[in-house]
């Protein structure tokens, strides 16, 4: 058993943004070298996450427009009156309890065991930000 560990940078450039990184993933299995075991992705940001999910666009539009109706950044929300670093982003975070911070993916043969529809996506929720990280570990044969 192996283990290959690495870090993906992002820059995002919307308040809320949906970001297709399964092309990186796969880069990164491919870079590890294993063939069989599996795959973790992890966000290492509170007001960020990853999902796996269908990438057609209008779609990701209805996610856009169903997060931002679910929980409004606009609202009363006592994080919001005093922010640690300045930022109203008491929505992110509140959006954030129904995420996922992190997925696991098993491959095989040097390949995702996704279905056919499937996508990874890294979710900002309080962006723009010029700076955010997805950590991969692989681990496997």
């Amino acid at each position: 058993m192996r283990l290959f560990t690495t870090t993906i940078a992002l820059e995002t450039r919307k308040a809320l943004e949906i970001i297709d990184i399964t092309n990186a993933v796969r880069d990164t299995l491919a870079a590890s070298g294993l063939i069989d075991g599996t795959l973790t992705i992890i966000s290492r940001h509170s007001t960020a996450f990853v999902n796996i999910n269908e990438k057609e666009e209008q779609l990701l539009e209805d996610m856009e427009t169903f997060l931002k109706r679910f929980v409004p950044r606009d609202g009363n929300y006592q994080h919001n009156i005093n922010p640690l670093d300045g930022r109203d982003n008491a929505h992110a975070h509140l959006l954030g309890l129904l995420m996922n911070v992190s997925e696991s993916i098993p491959f095989a043969g040097s390949k995702l065991l996704l279905g056919t529809w499937q996508s990874i996506f890294f979710i900002e929720l309080d962006g723009p930000r010029p700076s955010r990280e997805v950590l991969i570990q692989v681990m496997g044969i």
